[in-house]
Formats: C-alpha cells, structure tokens, sequence
C-alpha cells in the first residue's frame, strides 16, 4: 500500500447518483486472485462493449481522463454490496482519492482499509466540481492530506474530516495490520511484564 501525503492529479468525474459496487467492479470478476490486476476490470460494463472493445463514450476512455488518479462522483458512490474488489478495482487503475457528498458506508470503510482516500464534500461543492471536470477534460484536484484540504481546479480550498487513526495508517502507507506489527516491541514489552509468575 502506498503511502499519500500530497496529491495534484486530474480528475475524473462520475456523474451518476448511487454508482453502485456491481458497477465499479462486476460480480463476474469477484473470483479473481488479489494478485491479479483489478483494475482492468474497473466499470468494465461501461468501458467495453460485449466485443471487448472500448466504449468512446466513456468518460474513462477518453483522453486525458485515462491519467486519472482521483474520481469525483455524485450522491452514494461505492453504494451496494460490500465488495471489498470494487475498491481494489479502483486502486490497481491507479485511483488514489474519491470525493463525493456521500458515499456507501462500508465502501468508505473499505477505501480505509486499502489505501484510498474518501472525501465528503458538500452537494453545493461537488455538483458544481463534476461540471466543471466534465468540460474541462484535463482539470486538477491538489489535495493536501495533513492539512485536510482539497484545492479544486478554481483554485477554492475545502476542508475535509479525517478519523484520526485512518489519517495516519494513509499517511505511513499502513494497514491495520501492518500499523499493528510496527508496535511489535511495545506489545512484546507488555506481555513480559504482564506475563504470570507462574
């Protein structure tokens, strides 16, 4: 998992109100290895047609949202199952952030968990932003992760919330896992000290 402290990337948007896990990743591809590169399969019924060629007309096809790092989507986003592949399916193409009003609750959770950034922004804030991404192909999205702000393309700065802990498992690049094992000498310390004498 790769750490994020800055980000100056272009945006993509998505526009449709509660795109929904099935969309970002199709079931079909839930039996796939960890290993294996979701993010072929990321909206893979919007980007290709049943010939398995590219759809021009979606927005992830067309240059230069191709070099998007950072989603900018309506009400709900990530809303539906709770398949922790849609997320991956983002990352592996290369998406670090997410901004919306709102987004499903455990795909939230599951962008923590795998190194992505969810941003809750006001509707008055977003809904503006996607129109603005949509016709200026191209724009960029600065987000500052210790400050907490995202600077849009119109050069406004928006604060954003972030839970303490998850701050800083982004910021190290760290799992709970992985944030739980580098306090490994501490735990190993306490349970001597706490060991029975007996």
């Amino acid at each position: 998992m790769e750490s994020l402290t800055y980000l100056d990337a272009v945006a993509v948007p998505i526009a449709a109100i509660n795109c929904d896990t099935d969309q970002i990743l199709p079931a079909r591809f839930l039996q796939k290895p960890r290993s294996d590169d979701f993010g072929k399969f990321l909206f893979s019924a919007l980007r290709f047609g049943h010939d398995g060629a590219e759809q021009p007309d979606f927005v992830l096809n067309k240059a230069p949202y191709r070099e998007s790092r950072i989603v900018v989507a309506n009400h709900n986003f990530g809303c539906g199952s709770s398949r922790e592949h849609a997320v991956w399916a983002l990352y592996d193409y290369g998406i670090r952030a997410a901004i919306a009003p709102s987004f499903g609750d455990i795909f939230f959770i599951n962008c923590l968990k795998n190194g992505l950034l969810p941003i809750v922004l006001p509707e008055a804030v977003v809904l503006p932003l996607l129109d603005t991404l949509s016709a200026s192909p191209g724009s960029r999205i600065a987000i500052d992760l210790p400050a907490q702000t995202a600077t849009l393309p119109d050069g406004s700065a928006h604060a954003f919330e972030m839970e303490p802990f998850a701050k800083a498992c982004l910021l190290r690049g760290m799992d709970e896992i992985d944030y739980t094992l580098s306090h490994q000498d501490g735990i190993d310390a306490y349970e001597r000290s706490h060991a029975q004498p007996y």
